[in-house]
């Protein structure tokens, strides 16, 4: 029997459904009702019992199955359904990324090393992402990507790969703030960007506060706007370049001619993958949201089958798009004073330069609920990761407090203080703070995806040498362990090439050293982080690197009683027509 469905003996406060006898007049009991209902729902949740520590009896050792049964326990609220996990999955991430920061990528190395920096890191993601989904169908635990560098690796690397993974989002929240601050002086609004600071914290942080389901329907509105803005971008685009726009025109390739298809050769794609990285991060987000979703088996692999859909659709078709509409020496790309500045956004420039009024501010607007949305996606990362580490002992211990509305309290409000670092929009600052807050966030992608398709190839190896067979699993990943290896090597390529990248830029023989060493951190700022958290954790704990047959498969299964139910369906998929097997294996 699942956790969720074992009802407490005295569960009275839990929820407060029921008020209690009227003592005083009808409005004094309702309005005492909800404002009770409101400050009980703060309290901790009587399910949750996390204890001290997760090291061994010498006080020096990590107790990996200690934290794979506080992980499983969580008593963190399954209120997602199949339809948020859905449009997180397809527009969850879209923001500065795409809309944004593609017109950077495209000025260094033009719409041809787009395409194939964004179509690499795609199949790479197709191949994590799938990976993710089959270990997070079977353990749908808290904070997904530790636990399972934890469960699988090493606990010193799942100790490294949480906080990176969580100083990752916790970065972005003011970061994207002060992306939307800066995405308002498209307008050259008078306003101080303080005050667009604090409404786009306060709509963020209370959005958060309404716990996973009010996160789960405002992500379902924003990725839908998103969604419809993106289609509806690529048909105008596909019009625009046939001629069909205002000032008319057949545009076709000619870009590609000149100024050309590549611009700074080989390096200049190498310097795209970061943006690109940045620009697909938080794709991973429906495996850390299976922890909270009620039916992780059904809901979870429809999910990440539509990744494929979003990298193809959402980020080939429209930058291939913007490559063939813009120039990659169009003087907004070039003039941009930020990665976030919507002036330089060549979704807007190419609207503009077609000469269609009024669109460009639509279109603004979209890239500002986009950044909206990529925040309020930040606080959730960030808070579950932070828990979940926690319950590992792996942080601090009051991160681990999740309120009778499953929220993990401690952990949103630590969130929330640090977007405040937003405020640094309102001072001339603002493009330095938000390019070395984008440093931290950019390469942390990569060393997340690599973890955890690595995490997956010794999964594989432990089931297999424990005696299980694939039959067993619910879902399996459609590249599946080749998948993996492709996706763990390509990672590692990136960091190389964005080494290299970052050790010898673009122009460097005309920079000086001090230029030279904030290029270097401004693109490989997260190795450091990473290997400040692994290597003194590794020397103090002595973790060993975990053997196939010592690993734990058992702790935090959802299937272990519905084998039964899988072997049923699996009948039953075998008798569906060619059309249904086909339309399955991709939605």
């Amino acid at each position: 029997m699942e956790k969720d469905a074992i009802e407490p003996k005295a569960q009275p406060s839990v929820s407060a459904d029921t008020p209690p006898p009227p003592t005083y007049g009808e409005t004094e009991v309702t309005r005492g009702s909800v404002g009770r209902r409101i400050l009980d729902s703060f309290k901790r949740d009587p399910n949750a019992h996390v204890s001290h520590t997760s090291s061994g009896a010498n006080g020096k050792s990590f107790d990996i199955e200690h934290a794979a049964e506080q992980t499983a326990a969580s008593p963190l609220q399954r209120s997602l359904k199949s339809r948020h996990l859905q449009m997180i999955a397809i527009g969850g991430s879209i923001g500065t990324g795409l809309f944004v920061g593609s017109g950077k990528v495209l000025a260094t190395g033009g719409p041809a090393s787009v395409l194939i920096a964004y179509a690499l890191i795609g199949c790479m993601l197709y191949c994590t992402v799938h990976a993710l989904g089959e270990m997070s169908v079977i353990f749908p635990v808290a904070g997904s990507f530790a636990h399972f560098s934890t469960r699988f690796i090493d606990p010193a690397w799942g100790f490294a790969m949480g906080w990176n993974y969580a100083v990752q989002w916790l970065v972005v929240l003011p970061l994207e703030i002060v992306a939307a601050s800066i995405t308002v002086d498209y307008w050259e609004s008078s306003v101080s960007n303080a005050a667009w600071v604090a409404i786009f914290w306060a709509v963020i942080v209370s959005i958060n506060l309404f716990g996973v389901k009010g996160y789960g329907e405002a992500e379902f509105v924003f990725s839908l706007i998103k969604v419809i803005a993106v289609i509806g971008f690529i048909i105008l685009g596909i019009i625009l370049n046939c001629g069909g726009g205002p000032q008319g025109g057949y545009i076709g390739g000619k870009y590609w001619h000149s100024p050309g298809a590549f611009h700074n050769g080989f390096k200049g794609l190498c310097s795209v993958f970061v943006n690109a990285a940045f620009a697909f991060s938080g794709t991973e987000l429906v495996g850390l949201a299976a922890a909270e979703t009620a039916n992780p088996r059904k809901s979870l692999p429809t999910a990440v089958k539509q990744v494929f859909w979003r990298i193809t659709l959402f980020y080939i078709v429209s930058l291939t798009l913007i490559g063939l509409l813009v120039p990659y020496d169009n003087d907004q790309l070039l003039s941009a004073v930020s990665s976030a500045d919507a002036k330089a956004s060549p979704f807007v420039i190419a609207i503009k330069n077609a000469g269609i009024s009024v669109l460009d501010s639509v279109m603004n607007v979209v890239i500002m609920i986009a950044v909206l949305s990529v925040g309020n996606s930040s606080v959730y990362g960030s808070s579950r990761t932070l828990a979940a580490l926690a319950e590992q002992g792996q942080a601090p211990r009051f991160l681990a407090y999740i309120d009778r509305k499953g929220r993990p309290l401690w952990a949103i409000l630590i969130a929330s203080a640090l977007g405040l670092l937003g405020f640094l929009a309102a001072s001339d600052k603002q493009e330095i703070a938000f390019e070395w807050m984008m440093a931290i966030s950019g390469l942390s992608s990569i060393f997340t995806w690599g973890s955890v398709c690595l995490s997956h190839i010794r999964f594989r190896r432990a089931w297999k040498v424990q005696g299980h067979s694939l039959n067993e699993l619910a879902f399996t990943s459609q590249p599946g362990l080749i998948g993996s290896w492709i996706g763990f090597g390509f990672n590692c390529l990136v960091l190389v090439a964005q080494f290299w990248v970052g050790f010898a830029p673009i122009g460097y023989k005309d920079m000086t050293a001090k230029e030279l060493v904030n290029n270097f951190f401004s693109v490989y700022l997260a190795a450091p982080v990473v290997l400040v958290c692994y290597i003194p954790y590794k020397l103090y704990y002595r973790t060993p690197f975990l053997r196939a047959k010592d690993m734990d498969l058992h702790t935090g299964r959802r299937d272990l009683d519905i084998q039964y139910l899988i072997e049923q369906e699996r009948a039953e998929q075998a008798a569906w027509p060619a059309w249904k097997k086909l339309y399955k294996f991709f939605c």
